[in-house]
């Protein structure tokens, strides 16, 4: 894998650690109360799904079981109509789809 996939597979799986930092010890209701924790979520997925972006044709074809698309389109969701995000969506992306994703890429930036 080139050395600028492996830079943004780490981006992507820093985002992710910090995303699920940030929901230790809260619960989807703190989404309507806290600000900050919206931002925080939405800036971590953003960011996410904006290293994704980035990474290679080639590289996405060694790795076929990743959501590809779905992360990207998120990422573009919470970009272009942060006015109308889906704060059910967003908790649960950080609180189910994030852990195994994370925990994946961190297996295969271990493994190289």
């Amino acid at each position: 894998m080139k050395r600028h996939d492996r830079v943004r597979l780490r981006h992507m799986a820093d985002a992710m650690d910090a995303a699920m930092r940030f929901v230790e010890g809260r619960n989807r209701s703190d989404l309507e109360s806290d600000e900050m924790l919206l931002f925080a979520l939405v800036r971590a997925i953003e960011i996410v799904g904006e290293a994704a972006s980035k990474i290679s044709d080639e590289a996405r074809a060694e790795m076929p079981e990743l959501p590809w698309a779905s992360i990207v389109g998120m990422r573009h969701r919470l970009v272009h109509a942060y006015f109308e995000i889906n704060r059910d969506i967003l908790w649960t992306t950080v609180t189910e789809a994030v852990p195994p994703l994370a925990e994946h890429l961190k297996a295969l930036l271990k493994d190289e």
